[in-house]
């Protein structure tokens, strides 16, 4: 029996968004019912209203979530009603190419919910990411429904589903932060602040916040940046190597998704040096690089997907640390907003004013 409940959705591009009726079906094999306690406003949801990411219209917003099971179909041994849990967007299948091979962290397969969440007229919806959280209620594939410790504030774990995860995974994961490194992040919103926190986190001694706004570069200071560079003063790679003797930084992590970042970010390099991407470029953007240099300066180039992660690992692994007070994802959480302030929040994320804004329940 399908639930009524209220949903944001974006159903033509670049339209404002609204609250509508939606449908929710009880869970079926492999599902899991989801009751939303909390939502955060990313950039890849404004990303689905613009349609930047497909035009399958209309779209179910919300994705970066933490809530309470209510219900789970048949088949389903991860989670029980009443577990507290984190929604995450990759849900590795087990059995593709790259699962076969221990790296479900790359699932080529990655699955979701297979019964439609529909308006109430039965049109059906295409949920954010496959998951559709700006609703009191969310159907998802089980795999997607993280169990972690109930005691996490609910706006500040959910975070950890989607922008958070991306930016401690780049840095952690996929650049391989460690004790001693040198860091420099370009772009200082919630990803790059995540991958600063991340990088202090896993021991980097010198962690340089690049941006063109001061006052993120002031919040960058909050997760752990030691140096910050205003690149519309400076230029950038001059001061980087300035702060590194000369030499650059061991891990360059693009926040941003531009090309002019993408080269600051290679220059920025020690020899042998990572660069990271984990910033998302639009598709007509592209990068020009003399071959010289990338083979002269060795090293590699890394692409993030979701910060490389494992959910079933990573996400109590670091809301543990949160708990603990190691890791501080209060801070992201710029405010708390009802669902009926979507739209601003997208204006407040444009012009910068929040790292994250969060929809609660």
């Amino acid at each position: 029996m399908a639930q009524r409940v209220t949903g944001v959705i974006a159903d033509a591009k670049g339209a404002t968004v609204k609250l509508e009726s939606i449908l929710v079906p009880d869970p079926g094999p492999g599902e899991v019912l989801v009751r939303v306690k909390a939502c955060g406003v990313c950039h890849t949801d404004l990303h689905y209203r613009e349609g930047a990411i497909n035009d399958d219209f209309p779209f179910l917003l919300g994705h970066e979530a933490s809530g309470t099971v209510e219900m789970v179909g048949t088949g389903v041994s991860n989670v029980a009603p009443g577990d507290f849990v984190i929604l995450a967007w990759r849900s590795p299948c087990g059995t593709c190419r790259s699962c076969l091979r221990g790296r479900p962290w790359y699932c080529f397969a990655s699955r979701n919910a297979q019964q439609p969440m529909t308006l109430a007229d039965g049109t059906p919806l295409s949920p954010a990411l496959g998951i559709g959280a700006f609703a009191e209620l969310t159907l998802v594939e089980a795999g997607q429904a993280v169990p972690v410790n109930p005691a996490a504030r609910p706006e500040a774990a959910g975070l950890i589903g989607c922008g958070i995860m991306a930016g401690l995974g780049a840095a952690i994961n996929t650049g391989g932060v460690t004790r001693g490194d040198s860091v420099a992040v370009f772009g200082c919103g919630g990803v790059g602040d995540a991958a600063i926190a991340g990088s202090r986190l896993a021991g980097a001694h010198t962690i340089i916040a690049v941006d063109i706004d001061d006052r993120k570069l002031e919040w960058a200071k909050d997760f752990g940046a030691t140096h910050t560079i205003n690149a519309t003063d400076i230029d950038p790679v001059a001061a980087i190597r300035d702060l590194t003797g000369g030499h650059g930084v061991n891990v360059a992590i693009e926040a941003v998704g531009s090309p002019q970042t993408y080269e600051q970010a290679f220059y920025a390099r020690d020899h042998a040096g990572i660069l990271v991407q984990v910033g998302v470029p639009s598709p007509e953007m592209q990068i020009q690089l003399p071959l010289i240099e990338l083979f002269g300066r060795g090293g590699a180039l890394k692409s993030s997907w979701y910060g490389d992660c494992l959910p079933s690992r990573d996400f109590p692994t670091y809301i543990d640390l949160y708990l603990q007070g190691r890791l501080d994802l209060d801070r992201f959480v710029s405010e708390t907003i009802s669902i009926e302030d979507v739209e601003e929040a997208f204006l407040k994320m444009q012009r910068g004013e929040v790292l994250r804004s969060v929809v609660v329940f």
